[in-house]
């Protein structure tokens, strides 16, 4: 494929990567490919920078996993996030009342410590989570992830609405970035929700891959220009794909940048930096 010729900068803060062979425990989930195809497609794209992480996995300890994409990311131009679940589910009904208070942090949940060791640990820039797999992180960790204070990456959509997150995450001291401007697979009325809720907490920021509609991101961009990142999805969605949404929008190259890269590394430090392309 083509490579693009754009002239921005550009960081992505969305794409998955799988693990060693190994490390993980079971099959994939969702479009799989190797880190040097991964990498050869962000070069294609112009894209000098990229936060990766691993694919959820239910009733799962993350650690091999997170190690894995760490292992990975070594000499790439990638940004290794931790993936961490909990135990906590949304209180508006019974179920979740009482499965929060019968639940117990099992061993493969993410602990206070966890979280502390990924957070000294130089190759890990920030953490992950899917409340659809992953469930909600309980007080005690987010309390922890407050005093470390790296962004926390979150995929929303029906199946986890902005008001669960406004409920059960946002309000928070650390940067909450939503994945999918919250309302994944393409549920436009959640997307607005998503971005009136800007409004409200000044630490949410939104991710733009998988949102296909022009409009929607025109007017999260105009409206909040400081507040959207450029992800893009991949492997699921290819690089350039999603870069030319972007480049398609009809807001001045000042915000394009924005998007681009200079939102991103004004919030996670690591995306500053580049790492020589392998091609």
């Amino acid at each position: 494929m083509l490579e693009l010729e754009h002239g921005f900068r550009v960081v992505d803060v969305y794409a998955r990567l799988e693990p060693d062979d190994g490390d993980g425990d079971g099959a994939p989930r969702g479009y799989t490919i190797t880190p040097d195809r991964l990498e050869r497609e962000m070069h294609q794209a112009g894209i000098t920078r990229s936060i990766v992480f691993p694919p959820a996995s239910a009733e799962t300890s993350y650690l091999a996993s997170n190690n894995g994409v760490a292992r990975r990311s070594v000499d790439r131009p990638f940004v290794a996030f931790a993936r961490i679940n909990g135990t906590r589910r949304p209180e508006g009904s019974p179920t979740g009342r009482l499965r929060n208070a019968v639940s117990r942090r099992k061993e493969y949940h993410t602990s206070p410590g966890d979280v502390e060791k990924y957070a000294y640990d130089d190759r890990f820039h920030g953490f992950v989570f899917d409340p659809t797999v992953d469930d909600y992180p309980d007080e005690d960790v987010l309390d922890v992830l407050e005093d470390v204070g790296l962004p926390l990456l979150v995929r929303a959509g029906v199946d986890a609405p902005p008001a669960e997150l406004a409920e059960m995450l946002l309000g928070r001291s650390f940067p909450v970035v939503v994945a999918h401007f919250g309302g994944h697979p393409l549920d436009r009325s959640l997307m607005h929700e998503m971005i009136d809720l800007l409004d409200e907490y000044d630490d949410c920021y939104l991710e733009t891959s998988f949102v296909r509609y022009r409009d929607l991101l025109e007017r999260a961009v105009l409206e909040h220009p400081d507040r959207v990142f450029f992800g893009s999805g991949a492997p699921a969605c290819h690089p350039n794909v999603a870069v030319m949404e972007i480049l398609t929008l009809d807001v001045s190259e000042d915000m394009l940048r924005r998007v681009f890269s200079k939102n991103a590394c004004r919030v996670i430090d690591a995306l500053e930096s580049d790492v020589q392309l392998r091609v």
